[in-house]
């Protein structure tokens, strides 16, 4: 007799990780390297495109905000498709539409067309973060969830990084529009990475029982240096009808779904008003245009080791713990940060600082909503998680920049940050970990 989906899940989680599983999480990461690079490519490209077109600020800054609304209508409306037809495929398609957004932006003969092409690049990006973070979480065992997701996250920064420095060489040598045609480019080519290394996930064959899923089923065993199984397990619970918002705001489901959708809001608020505000307010606070852009740079640098710390903390400690421990940690060095600003060495130490907690944060929560979901709705429950994160991206960025035309100075935004992330560490704080997620994180001590 064949083990239910419970404890199949149970004998991979304490099972050491395979080859197979390590190289899936690895596609995984190398997809939110090319997005990073995607996303950002806007802000790379900004100074160039607007000489070109004689760009207003306002029209510029819909340029740089067109790739946000994409990715949050991608999360919204695309993920719960990857809970109906699989993850795998949901990639496939979204790396065709922001692979072919890039490219024709590398064509757009006006502002807007290649706000409209943004739109659609976002849109597509934000379907593969969503379905890559999920297939990440329920390919590593226990011990490595954390770090396999928060791999993910620190890929989207070593994208944005790297790309950087590739945008700078590019534009020098052939145009801004050649930015834009490597990333399309880089984008299609993960097709082929896709279709050869990122099995579909175990728990959608499990739980949709789609015909041939034994068989493959079996397959993704043997890769995984696990027995076969001789039928398909029972389900441990009756399916149901197609997820949706429904069904996460269901009695059972409405609490943490609300205290997801408060924690990555806050997180992602914080996250995009230190990335897109701290070059610009270090100069208002007294330092140079360079020493702006070095604290900017230093911030992102931080990011990338705070997502790694964080996945290997997570692989000792309690996530949610580790979790709360980041938002605690922003929230103090925020505060810090005020009084430091105009001071260019502790400025910069601290800027790094806070671009480790404050993106770690973000990774802690892409790692932990996979273990709030069953397998049927867990694509649909990131996907509206991250969405929503993407609502606070677009408007604290806004905000801030009316609030500057108010008349608050750079320490008044910091503390406001920091008041945001502190609401967002109550919410992870109140989640309940015990509703019997068949992705289960390191549970309390």
């Amino acid at each position: 007799m064949s083990p239910s989906p419970a404890r199949l899940r149970a004998r991979i989680d304490d099972a050491p990780m395979s080859r197979s599983q390590w190289s899936a999480i690895a596609v995984c990461v190398l997809l939110n390297v090319v997005d990073g690079f995607d996303v950002l490519v806007m802000s790379f490209t900004a100074a160039a495109v607007s000489a070109e077109w004689r760009l207003s600020g306002t029209e510029l800054g819909l340029l740089l905000s067109a790739g946000l609304v994409g990715m949050a209508l991608g999360s919204l409306f695309l993920a719960p498709v990857a809970d109906r037809t699989g993850r795998r495929p949901l990639i496939l398609a979204c790396l065709a539409v922001s692979s072919s957004g890039m490219l024709l932006s590398a064509l757009a003969g006006s502002a807007v067309q290649l706000g409209l092409l943004r739109l659609v690049t976002g849109v597509g990006i934000g379907g593969v973060i969503a379905g890559s973070n999920v297939i990440a979480a329920e390919y590593a065992n226990r011990r490595w969830r954390g770090l396999a997701v928060s791999l993910n996250t620190a890929g989207y920064a070593v994208g944005g990084t790297v790309g950087g420095v590739i945008a700078v060489v590019l534009q020098n040598a052939s145009g801004w529009r050649s930015v834009f045609a490597f990333g399309g480019v880089a984008t299609a080519l993960l097709v082929a990475a896709v279709v050869r290394r990122l099995p579909e996930s175990l728990d959608f064959l499990l739980t949709r029982r789609s015909p041939g899923a034994l068989d493959r089923l079996n397959a993704l065993l043997a890769a995984m240096r696990q027995p076969p199984l001789r039928s398909m397990p029972e389900p441990d619970a009756p399916a149901g009808r197609a997820p949706g918002l429904r069904q996460l705001l269901s009695p059972a489901r409405r609490r943490n779904t609300l205290l997801t959708w408060a924690g990555f809001f806050t997180s992602m608020s914080g996250f995009y008003f230190v990335a897109s505000w701290t070059p610009k307010l270090l100069v208002e606070a007294g330092m140079s245009a360079t020493e702006g852009i070095t604290g900017g740079s230093l911030l992102n640098l931080g990011g990338i080791f705070g997502t790694t710390l964080l996945g290997l903390l997570a692989a000792r400690f309690a996530l949610r713990r580790v979790l709360l421990g980041y938002v605690l940690a922003s929230v103090a060095l925020l505060a810090l940060f005020v009084p430091a600003m105009s001071v260019y060495g502790p400025a910069l130490a601290l800027g790094a600082l806070i671009g480790l907690f404050v993106t770690g944060a973000v990774a802690g929560l892409y790692a932990l909503t996979p273990s709030i979901y069953p397998p049927e709705m867990r694509a649909t429950g990131v996907g509206w998680g991250i969405g929503v994160g993407r609502v606070g991206a677009i408007l604290s960025p806004l905000v801030a920049g009316r609030l500057l035309d108010a008349g608050w100075g750079p320490g008044g935004l910091y503390l406001l940050a920091a008041a945001v992330l502190a609401a967002g560490g109550l919410a992870v704080g109140a989640f309940r970990l015990d509703a019997g997620s068949p992705v289960p994180v390191k549970t309390e001590a």
